[in-house]
């Protein structure tokens, strides 16, 4: 068995990865390729974030496909060992395996890559198939279509993992970038030969393949809840199942299953399951600490030089963002098919792509409070950022005036988030007013779930604060534009929006603290921003009957 054709060793990389304590069983997915291999010539691009499992995926179809080894014992206890095709296809195809960030790391130039890569598939091949005639000369396209010919019209499965190496290695131009996906695409395009092609990586084809070299694959990425979503990541379910396993590991776990869906949750699958980052997830549990494990790529500093650039206004869109904000934009399958980009659209789908943003409903936002600390740091640590940072002192002041009762500096710090550098000059509606809300109380994210027209008493609330720690206290708020914050308090307490806090029945309570309420209403006339501050001493003063006030 050879160094790219049949590898032996792919087995034991996915049989080491299925060893491990948080290992989950995505072998469901191979049904799914033993349907298409039936009618072969199928191509799949599966572009996701690093760390997302890629690879562990290629090595599972690798070793249930490739004939390089037997790998029924591996397979035998796993779900796809209950499907009817499952004998049928296992260990059945010549397969051609490459993980191209390892094909050669001593390489430095594109020559010398791609040439090892060539010579090492040229002698597999010969080995192999000894008694065809072929030649160093030609192609690898060239020579595999030989082999087929030779040998009634043979088939093969191919592999390619990290397709995108090439785009991260300095040395590499331009130049050699576009006679890689060439070389990728006259391997795999039109050729008899191709059974079924299975490529992945980080960077999306249609940016970044050259010309139609490569646009014969169907790709899925993070800008929609593909019908992969589910196999590069963790679904709710699946994490439920990995928690029961770390309580039975530590005695003193450091942290809820809620915690863990606030940390890594964020993203969805096609049929509307919560998808969590599973890399992330496997390392709290393993290490029993909540912290980000993001993998960075290149794409960061790309990205950020577009945000501090402020092409087209895209840093306001990411000052709410980091706010917690939900920011509506156009996200087509893949917008940015420029080298450059030059739209806040096409910046935001790339941030959608490469995983920093989730997009549902219209809207985008940071999925989670692992992302939510990666653009914070853009934030604090840039200059062009100052106004956020100022923003972070004002708020950590609009806080400690809501827990006094301070209405007239709730409303001072409210006219200074509306009227400096803030991205919402004007208020068109309640909508608009609670973006400046949001931001003025930033530094509340780091103490409170902060949760946007959450379902409360008879109705939905604009805001509700549930408190980390529930000793406490927990804030509504109520907005109003073109109407009074005596009106925005007394529909808190008509509609009874402080039972949230009570929970359903054999929950513990959201706070054992006070209840802050706060009506804000903003005249667009005067323009003016105006508070009122009611405070509950408890939540034992709520009112469990809906027509009873507070």
């Amino acid at each position: 068995m050879g160094y790219y054709l049949n590898p032996t060793d792919v087995l034991d990389l996915y049989r080491k990865e299925s060893e491990k304590p948080y290992f989950i069983d995505k072998t469901e997915l191979l049904d799914k390729i033993s349907d298409m291999l039936d009618h072969g010539g199928y191509y799949i691009a599966v572009t996701r974030p690093r760390r997302f499992g890629k690879t562990t995926v290629a090595a599972m179809i690798g070793s249930f496909y490739g004939r390089g080894t037997d790998s029924t014992e591996m397979f035998s206890h796993m779900k796809i060992s209950g499907y009817k095709d499952y004998d049928r296809h296992r260990n059945r195809y010549n397969l051609i395996y490459i993980d191209f960030s390892r094909a050669v790391e001593e390489c430095v130039s594109y020559e010398e890559y791609i040439k090892t890569i060539k010579m090492r598939l040229f002698h597999d091949l010969q080995e192999a198939y000894p008694d065809v005639a072929i030649r160093e000369e030609d192609s690898l396209g060239a020579t595999l279509r030989i082999i087929s010919l030779a040998n009634h019209n043979a088939k093969f499965m191919m592999i390619f993992d990290e397709w995108d190496y090439v785009f991260h290695k300095d040395y590499f131009t331009e130049n050699d970038r576009g006679k890689f996906t060439a070389f990728v695409g006259g391997m795999t395009k039109g050729q008899a030969y191709v059974k079924f092609v299975w490529l992945t990586g980080v960077l999306p084809i249609k940016k970044y393949s050259v010309s139609d070299t490569m646009n014969h694959f169907d790709e899925y990425n993070m800008s929609d809840s593909d019908m992969y979503g589910g196999y590069f990541g963790f679904t709710g379910d699946e994490v439920d199942e990995l928690y029961q396993r770390y309580l039975k590991k530590y005695d003193r776990p450091a942290f809820s299953r809620e915690n863990l869906r606030e940390w890594y949750d964020g993203y969805q699958t096609d049929d509307g399951d919560s998808l969590y980052n599973p890399n992330s997830v496997v390392q709290a549990l393993m290490r029993n600490k909540l912290t980000t494990y993001w993998a960075r790529a290149g794409e960061y500093e790309e990205l950020k030089e577009y945000v501090l650039n402020d092409i087209d206004g895209v840093r306001e869109a990411v000052m709410l963002l980091a706010a917690g904000e939900s920011v509506r934009a156009h996200i087509s399958e893949y917008a940015a098919t420029a080298t450059k980009l030059k739209r806040r659209d096409e910046i935001l789908s790339v941030m959608t792509v490469y995983g920093y943003l989730n997009y549902h409903d219209g809207c985008v936002r940071i999925p989670n409070k692992e992302l939510e600390i990666e653009f914070q740091k853009i934030v604090q640590e840039e200059p062009k950022f100052s106004y956020m940072r100022e923003l972070e002192k004002e708020s950590a002041r609009i806080l400690q005036a809501t827990y006094e009762g301070d209405e007239k500096t709730v409303a001072e710090v409210l006219s200074f988030v509306h009227t400096t550098e803030s991205p919402l000059k004007a208020y068109s509606d309640e909508a608009e007013l609670s973006g400046s809300v949001k931001l003025a109380y930033i530094a509340a994210r780091n103490k409170y779930d902060i949760r946007r027209e959450d379902q409360a008493g008879i109705g939905y609330v604009d805001y509700i604060f549930y408190p980390h720690n529930r000793s406490d206290d927990g804030i509504i708020i109520e907005l109003k534009v073109d109407d009074s914050p005596e009106t925005a308090l007394k529909q808190i307490k008509d509609k009874n929006y402080a039972l949230r806090f009570r929970g359903k029945l054999g929950e513990q309570p959201g706070t054992t603290g006070r209840i802050i309420l706060v009506g804000i209403g903003y005249d667009r006339k005067d323009k003016m921003h105006r508070c009122r501050i009611e405070v509950l001493d408890s939540i034992r003063d709520v009112s469990v009957n809906s027509d009873k006030k507070l």
